[in-house]
C-alpha cells in the first residue's frame, strides 16, 4: 500500500513557521516521529512534547504496527532508546496475547537494554511529579525480558554490569525472574546476585586498570599506554564502535605503524562496516575528531573512514548513469541543533552528509544548500566526509530562513529537467515573501516542465508535517538519519514504502 492511496484527504495545517503544511496519517507520522527521535530537544519541539505525541500516536494505530515498528527501528534502523520507549507505550494499551513479549524479545539485542527498558518503564508509568520506583511490572514486558535474558552470556552481562545506574542488572534479575536455560547460565545468574561476575576484557576496563598504576615518569606512562593500545588492537576484542571512538587516543599514544595499518584496514573493510551497524554521522564525528591531529597516520585513517562511509550506502537502487538528480540540504536556523545533548553533530550536518552519500551514487547530479537562498555547491563525489566538511563550512552563506521553493524555482528558471529532486530538511518550509503555498505552487509549475520528475522529502526531525501533499503520485516522504533510509528509497523504486516495509516485519 503506497502513501498515495492512504493520504488522500490530508488536512491543511500551519507548520512551525506559519506556512501551510499537511498532516500525515497516524502510521506515517508515528514512523517519522520515531526514526528521527533522539530523546533530546529539537528546535521547535521539546523532548516531553515529542514523547507525548508518540504516546498519542501509539493509541491511534494498530498494536501490530507499533510492535513491528519497534523491531524495525532496532534491527533495521539500528536505533536503541526509542524502540524501547515504543514497547513501554504499547504495553500500556495492549494485552490479551503475547504480542508485547514477542516484540520485546526481538528488540532487546544487548544486555544493557534490559536495564534501559526497565528504567523507561519506570519513567513512563510513575505518576507525574513522582519518583516512584519499579513496582508491579507488565506481565508481557516481564515475559519478553525473560526470553531476552537467555540470549546473553557471562561476558555480555559483565560488560554492561554497572552499580551507578537506577536499575542495576541485579535489580533486573529479581524483577524479571528469568529461568536459566541450563546449569551454566544458572551459574551466571548466581554471579549476578553475588556480584562475582568475571571482569570482562574491554578497552574500558583495561585502560582503567592501567590508569591506576603508578608511573615513575611521563615517558613510562606514555609507553605503557602505547603498548596497551597495541595489545587491544591485536586482541580482536576491540569493537568497531570502540575503534572509531578511540582513533584520536591511538594517534596521541603514538601507536606503531603496523597496528595503525590494522586499524585502517578494519575500518575500511566492507564486511566490518555492514556488521557494525553504525549511523553515518558516527563516521563524520570520528573524521572530525582526528582531522587536526599532527600524526603521520592521520591521513591514512581519514582515507579509511572515507571508504567506510561509502560502503554504508553502497546498495542504493533506482539510479544509473542516465538518472538526473538534484540533492538539496536545508541549512536554515532550525537545523542548527545538535542531534543529542552531548553530540557535536547538528541536524544540518546529517542532511549534508546524507546528501553527499546520495551524490556519491549518482553520475548526473547537482548538489547544494538552501536557507534564504539556494546555492549550488560543486564537490567531488568520492570524498564524502571531506565534501561534507566543506559544505558545512559555507552553510552560513545562504541565510537562515527555509525558502525551499527557491530550489524548485531555480530548476524552472534554468530549464533543467530532473528525474529526481531530493531535499534533506526538517520540513518547515517557508516563504519570506509571505506566501503560504510557495513550495507547493513551485512544484506544480515544475511538473508542467518535467512531468516525470519525482520529489523525495527526507525528514530529519519528524515534526509530523509535510510542505505539500504527500498523497501526490510523485511526492514521497522518507524519514531518519540512518543509511537505512536508502532502503526505503529503494523500496519506493519497486513500488513500496516505509509503512509497507514495516508491515513485513515478523514479530
Amino acid at each position: 500500500m503506497k502513501y498515495n492511496s492512504i493520504l488522500n484527504g490530508q488536512g491543511v495545517v500551519k507548520n512551525h513557521e506559519g506556512a501551510n503544511a499537511y498532516v500525515m496519517t497516524p502510521e506515517l507520522e508515528l514512523y517519522s516521529a520515531v526514526v528521527t527521535a533522539s530523546l533530546s530537544d529539537t528546535f521547535y519541539e521539546k523532548q516531553d512534547e515529542r514523547m507525548e505525541r508518540i504516546e498519542q500516536l501509539v493509541r491511534q494505530v494498530s498494536p501490530e504496527f507499533v510492535a513491528r515498528l519497534a523491531v524495525y527501528t532496532r534491527t533495521e534502523m539500528h536505533l536503541r532508546s526509542i524502540p524501547l520507549f515504543l514497547l513501554v507505550e504499547l504495553a500500556k494499551v495492549h494485552n490479551g496475547d503475547d504480542l508485547v513479549a514477542r516484540a520485546v524479545e526481538k528488540t532487546v539485542l544487548r544486555a544493557d537494554e534490559i536495564m534501559e527498558l526497565l528504567m523507561c518503564y519506570q519513567w513512563r508509568n510513575a505518576p507525574k511529579g513522582s519518583v516512584k520506583k519499579l513496582g508491579k511490572l507488565s506481565r508481557q514486558i516481564q515475559n519478553g525480558l525473560k526470553r531476552a535474558f537467555n540470549r546473553f552470556d557471562e561476558y555480555q552481562f559483565a560488560k554492561y554490569n554497572r552499580d551507578n545506574i537506577e536499575v542495576t542488572l541485579r535489580d533486573a534479575l529479581f524483577l524479571v525472574h528469568p529461568k536459566a536455560k541450563d546449569e551454566e547460565q544458572q551459574a551466571w545468574f548466581d554471579k549476578i546476585v553475588n556480584g562475582t561476575l568475571k571482569t570482562p576484557y574491554t578497552w574500558e576496563t583495561e585502560l582503567s586498570a592501567l590508569g591506576q598504576s603508578g608511573f615513575e615518569s611521563e615517558e613510562e606512562k606514555t609507553k605503557a599506554f602505547r603498548l596497551k593500545w597495541e595489545e587491544l588492537i591485536n586482541s580482536g576484542k576491540l569493537g568497531y564502535m570502540a575503534l572509531m571512538r578511540n582513533l584520536r587516543n591511538m594517534l596521541q599514544s603514538d601507536v606503531s605503524l603496523l597496528e595503525m595499518q590494522k586499524v585502517a584496514s578494519r575500518l575500511a573493510d566492507a564486511e566490518q562496516v555492514a556488521k557494525s551497524k553504525q549511523l553515518p554521522f558516527r563516521y563524520l564525528s570520528a573524521y572530525r575528531e582526528i582531522k587536526a591531529e599532527n600524526s603521520l597516520y592521520t591521513s591514512m585513517l581519514m582515507d579509511a573512514l572515507e571508504k567506510a562511509v561509502k560502503y554504508s550506502a553502497k546498495n542504493i537502487e533506482g539510479f544509473n548513469e542516465n538518472t538526473k538528480v538534484l540533492v538539496a540540504s536545508d541549512v536554515s536556523g532550525s537545523m542548527y541543533q545538535p542531534v543529542s545533548p552531548r553530540s557535536t553533530i547538528l541536524y544540518y550536518d546529517i542532511g549534508i552528509l546524507l546528501s553527499m552519500l546520495m551524490k556519491s551514487r549518482c553520475k548526473q547530479v547537482v548538489a547544494g544548500i538552501f536557507g534564504d537562498e539556494w546555492k549550488v555547491v560543486n564537490m567531488p563525489g568520492d570524498s564524502i566526509l571531506m565534501a561534507t566538511g566543506q559544505m558545512t563550512s559555507i552553510a552560513n552563506t545562504v541565510g537562515y530562513s527555509t525558502n525551499g521553493y527557491k530550489v524548485i524555482d531555480w530548476l524552472i528558471e534554468k530549464g533543467i529537467v530532473m528525474d529526481k529532486v531530493m531535499m534533506f530538511t526538517d520540513m518547515q518550509m517557508w516563504d519570506t515573501r509571505g506566501s503560504n503555498e510557495a513550495f507547493e505552487q513551485s512544484w506544480k509549475q515544475y511538473k508542467k516542465m518535467a512531468p516525470k520528475a519525482r520529489l523525495y522529502l527526507f525528514d530529519l526531525v519528524g515534526y509530523g508535517q509535510a510542505p505539500l501533499r504527500v498523497a501526490k503520485p510523485d511526492v514521497y516522504l522518507i524519514a531518519g538519519w540512518s543509511d537505512r533510509i536508502f532502503n526505503v528509497l529503494s523500496a519506493i523504486e519497486v513500488g513500496e514504502d516505509a509503512v509497507a516495509l514495516i508491515n513485513k516485519v515478523e514479530v
